[in-house]
């Protein structure tokens, strides 16, 4: 299991890249982040929440009222064009930062 500390930095990230997809709501995405981590990472949901809220305040995502199919009240988030922006951004700061990390972990390098 992948702890909380080592996904922190990057929550904005994978909740940008799930919504890329599709419109979401809090308890799909949980479901989506469990699955393709492969059970290695389960977020809380104090955590997705505020997330989720922070960046619907940055204007990167928006929210919507609307009804499940048993009729209850659900909210779907979806991202706007700044959003699609960030997601972006955040990706190529994700490969950079993957690289350097990596250049750190595999070792020192031959002289």
């Amino acid at each position: 299991m992948i702890g909380a500390d080592a996904i922190r930095g990057h929550i904005d990230l994978i909740l940008l890249a799930v919504l890329e997809e599709d419109p979401s709501y809090a308890y799909e995405i949980s479901r989506i982040l469990t699955e393709r981590s492969r059970g290695e990472y389960a977020i809380k949901q104090t955590t997705l929440y505020t997330a989720l809220k922070r960046l619907e305040g940055q204007s990167l995502l928006t929210s919507r009222e609307d009804l499940s199919p048993s009729g209850k009240p659900r909210t779907y988030y979806s991202l706007t064009p700044a959003g699609r922006e960030q997601l972006a951004a955040k990706r190529t700061e994700w490969r950079s930062t993957r690289a350097l990390v990596d250049r750190f972990t595999e070792g020192p390098s031959p002289s």
